[in-house]
């Protein structure tokens, strides 16, 4: 009779044991679940932002444009998450502008505001280049001369949109190298609209060969480690930029 009740209650024991195990995987199992639809969103997201900056920025969404969270779930097949999420990005950026009760628009694009833009620009990216050329790895110097080499192909070819994206790509690369987040954040905030301002005009004012060659002398001496050759090549492209926006006012 001991035995008997001693064992039915070790059976009972396991029996609840089983029950609490079978319930801790469970737990676990729905974690990962979120965890791994946590990470799909945020990869949607990214592209979601990925794509419509560049669609923002070379203009096929024009300043004014009211967009619509549903039109651009269809039109990219990503759902209205990751187009929200990727908005209020792009609100911070400001390549939109995010009106209560009345929805989200492409912000408008100023030349006033791309000058004193400008003046903190030519201060960060100096500081950024010089940074870069003496603590980016040797897989970036690769990468830097790489792109260097890629922008000057892209302006013979009088290819806008690849240059664009190796700009981007640039940045980037300039930002990560440089190894400070501060400087970081504070370039992120002015990449885009400063590439937006200058594909909206390069057509009538820039000179396509030029910037390709100013952008290459900034990432050869990176790639160089040549730190002073790297601020002197940054100061030259921001003279360059800065006369270009300028001259968008007799166009």
């Amino acid at each position: 009779m001991i035995y008997g009740k001693y064992t039915g209650g070790m059976d009972i024991r396991l029996d609840l044991s089983l029950v609490d195990v079978g319930n801790k995987l469970t737990k676990k199992q729905a974690k990962r679940g979120s965890r791994a639809a946590e990470a799909e969103d945020g990869t949607l997201t990214d592209r979601a932002y990925r794509e419509l900056e560049e669609m923002i920025v070379t203009l096929q969404l024009s300043p004014g444009t009211v967009l619509s969270e549903q039109a651009l779930a269809l039109r990219l097949k990503i759902g209205r998450t990751p187009i929200r999420e990727a908005l209020q990005r792009l609100a911070r950026d400001g390549l939109v502008v995010i009106m209560p009760r009345r929805g989200i628009m492409v912000s408008e694009i100023n030349l006033r505001l791309q000058l004193r833009l400008l003046e903190v620009r030519r201060e960060l990216e100096r500081l950024m280049a010089s940074l870069a050329a003496e603590r980016a790895t040797p897989e970036e110097r690769r990468e830097f001369a790489e792109v260097a080499e890629a922008m000057l192909v892209a302006a013979a070819k009088a290819d806008d949109i690849a240059f664009m994206r190796l700009d981007q790509r640039f940045n980037i690369l300039i930002a990560t190298s440089a190894r400070n987040e501060f400087a970081r954040r504070s370039m992120g905030l002015m990449n885009a609209l400063s590439r937006r301002f200058w594909y909206q005009h390069y057509q009538q004012v820039a000179d396509l060969p030029l910037a390709a060659k100013l952008h290459a002398a900034v990432a050869e001496a990176v790639s160089q480690k040549k730190a002073k050759a790297a601020a002197t090549a940054s100061d030259r492209l921001i003279d360059y930029i800065e006369d270009f926006a300028r001259k968008t006012l007799d166009t």
